[in-house]
């Protein structure tokens, strides 16, 4: 089976500015950021999204909270605020199939989501009839 991108970055068999690594996750710069400082974090077990979480992750899952803060005083964006996010599924727009979040700060961020037009339409279309 292919590995996808960030089980070949875990594996040190493709390049990252890793800037934090421990026995339990890894963190790199996006090379596509969103913001000044955008870092993405994840296990070095493979979990698929947060939907395949099982009891048995939950240290990861609590080294990926501790790593993010650590991650935010290592960038200097532990006062003035940072965002952690996970995406999940199509829906919520997970790219790569393996849990990661981004942390991202270095600017004052707006509002958590943002429609067009449309996907508004959509939406209040879908609470008339919910």
């Amino acid at each position: 089976m292919d590995k996808n991108i960030f089980e070949k970055i875990r594996d040190e068999e493709a390049e990252a500015d890793i800037v934090y690594r421990d026995d339990y996750i890894t963190a790199f710069k996006d090379i596509s950021p969103s913001a000044p400082v955008h870092i993405l974090i994840i296990p070095n077990k493979k979990i698929k999204s947060l939907n395949e979480i099982q009891n048995e992750d939950t240290h990861y899952l609590s080294k990926i909270l501790l790593g993010s803060a650590k991650i935010a005083r290592q960038f200097d964006v532990h006062e003035t605020g940072y965002r952690l996010i996970t995406n999940c599924g199509n829906d919520g727009g997970q790219e790569v199939p393996y849990l990661h979040f981004h942390l991202v700060g270095g600017l004052k961020l707006g509002k958590m989501i943002s429609l067009s037009k449309s996907e508004k339409k959509q939406f209040n279309d879908y609470k008339s009839t919910s």
